[in-house]
């Protein structure tokens, strides 16, 4: 479906502002949750590591089960349940703090089920976008998508740390689940639904078959396979630095929760930037020459975060910073338009999912890094080692086929041997 842009579609619209809503709860929480469990409860890094790692555990327990069960269901529906379990979840905790009954066991609870609902809002909005925009408009409708979650790192991380200063990380946690409700109030006026078997008394190929193909497809194709490990170790470096954020700045640096959801919201004005400038970058260099040359030039940037400290060394972990989150926003546009293009329609959740999965057990595993080196060796080596492994992130792409493409390929087509049922709009 040629178009000139996804902005013209009402649906995309709908889906967009939702979105947006929901991004705004997720990094207002993603602020409010970690001080609760440092200022609040006294949690110690460990601690603090245990509470990231469980938050995207369940992307390692269900991310591939909910590919192929996402392929299965009606997008829009799962995306609303998605928001409204979300939305429950946190309303818990300041009912908790109320009645002077909130502990970690809860925090843990609620991050590890709010994991679970986001691997299928994740999902289900990553394999519901080509259906919305069509192949044409996906690297628009991807940075347009990519932009509004940098914008919702800088408003959702910023007023975060502003309402944890002003009302208290608790208090601070009402404005999660209203943003929920809100995006899922907002995803009922989407008009468009997602295809569906034609014979709903045909039975569905087994589980485990096609939870295999969609593994198959990613790993056996040297573009994905690339895409999927430098991102991998992009978010696996980023964890490690940003798990250990809110004992730094508070703890050692003595600085307030302000200063931090700044410092965060910078990150987020780096991906914007590398959204906004990605859809250019491709244009001039080719996808593969942007997505190699951005790298080489800008991973190394992340070496300054770890330099993290008081005065003029908190202004050049920041440019650091910067820098590295521009390579990350241009990567999330051009990528994710790279492989929703390597992918036919009737794989996509399952293609989503298997990156979900790699690129979510990353952070996991970063998040129980962190807490282990930072309880047993120090806040600093756990980011000088997210340093690095930012630095070198580029590599896969580098040394992959992806270097060397200059434009999106067509869309593809399903391999002949894949018995697949036909689809229908509902």
């Amino acid at each position: 479906m040629p178009m000139e842009s996804p902005w013209r579609l009402r649906d995309f619209r709908t889906l967009f502002t939702a979105t947006a809503l929901s991004q705004l709860g997720t990094n207002i929480g993603y602020v409010a949750i970690p001080l609760i469990a440092v200022s609040a409860l006294d949690a110690s890094p460990g601690q603090v590591g245990l509470l990231a790692t469980l938050s995207t555990a369940a992307f390692l327990v269900i991310g591939l089960p909910a590919g192929a069960w996402v392929d299965r269901l009606r997008h829009r529906r799962v995306l609303i349940a998605a928001d409204l379990t979300r939305a429950v979840l946190f309303a818990s905790v300041p009912v908790a703090w109320a009645l002077d009954a909130l502990t970690l066991h809860q925090l843990y609870a609620v991050v590890l089920l709010n994991g679970g609902a986001t691997v299928f809002f994740d999902v289900a909005s990553q394999s519901f976008l080509p259906q919305l925009v069509g192949r044409d408009g996906l690297v628009r409708a991807n940075a347009a998508v990519v932009g509004l979650q940098a914008a919702g790192n800088v408003a959702g991380r910023g007023a975060g740390g502003a309402l944890v200063q002003l009302l208290t990380a608790p208090l601070a946690v009402v404005g999660v689940g209203v943003c929920y409700l809100a995006s899922a109030l907002r995803l009922i006026g989407i008009r468009r639904t997602s295809t569906r078997p034609a014979d709903p008394g045909q039975r569905p190929a087994r589980l485990g078959a096609q939870i295999a193909e969609g593994l198959r497809h990613v790993l056996r194709d040297r573009e994905l396979r690339a895409l999927a490990l430098t991102a991998s170790l992009t978010n696996l470096g980023s964890q490690l630095i940003n798990t250990l954020l809110p004992v730094l700045f508070t703890r050692e640096l003595g600085l307030s929760a302000g200063v931090l959801g700044a410092y965060w919201a910078v990150g987020g004005v780096g991906i914007f930037l590398g959204a906004r400038c990605a859809r250019t970058a491709a244009r001039r260099l080719g996808y593969g020459r942007a997505l190699s040359l951005v790298g080489v030039c800008l991973a190394p940037a992340a070496l300054l975060v770890p330099l993290i400290g008081r005065g003029p060394w908190i202004w050049a972990a920041g440019a650091g910073w910067l820098l590295a989150t521009f390579k990350i926003g241009l990567d999330n546009v051009l990528g994710v338009s790279l492989r929703q293009r390597l992918t036919p329609d009737p794989l996509l959740g399952r293609m989503n999912a298997t990156f979900r999965f790699m690129l979510t057990g990353a952070i996991a595993i970063g998040s129980a890094a962190a807490g282990l080196i930072g309880q047993f060796a120090g806040v600093r080596p756990a980011l000088w080692v997210g340093g690095c492994l930012l630095a070198l992130a580029f590599l896969p792409v580098f040394l992959s086929p992806v270097r060397t493409r200059r434009e999106l390929p067509p869309q593809a087509d399903l391999p002949p041997q894949h018995d697949s049922r036909p689809l229908v709009k509902e």
